[in-house]
């Protein structure tokens, strides 16, 4: 498999295996949401929540990707879940699998964490329309 090399960010295999994993944590976290017995409408509702960090993106790149990935990084999520399951809140363990839940899934889609050069420049690679240079 050959790569390229893209200042900024992952390709080939190495892109493959984290969006593998992204989908891991997507399964994962839906699986012990249904274990569990929560409310699917809940699921439905709380599922695009992160996706609210985009706000910031109206007070530049930089403030935009720092809200990003504040919402789509898996410390927060799981730091929220440990606590959650430590102090016996359902409601709350609820809510983190959703967090995983919909972090995975932007990972499996290709969604990285954002640089702060603007919405299309991730870890994972560029997104949205390419940019052609001179």
């Amino acid at each position: 498999m050959q790569a390229t090399v893209q200042s900024g960010c992952v390709t080939g295999g190495v892109k493959t295996l984290l969006r593998l994993e992204g989908l891991a944590v997507l399964t994962a976290a839906v699986f012990l949401y249904w274990h569990a017995g929560f409310s699917w409408p809940q699921f439905a509702i709380l599922f695009l929540a992160p996706d609210l960090s985009f706000i910031a993106y109206l007070f530049g790149p930089r403030a935009g990707a720092a809200a990003y990935n504040g919402a789509h990084s898996t410390n927060g999520a799981l730091g929220l879940a440990v606590a959650a399951v430590a102090l016996n809140q359902p409601i709350v363990i609820a809510a983190a699998l959703i967090w995983l839940a919909h972090i995975g899934f932007d990972r499996a889609l290709g969604y990285g964490l954002k640089y702060g050069a603007g919405f299309g420049f991730t870890h994972l690679g560029r997104i949205g329309r390419a940019v052609k240079e001179n």
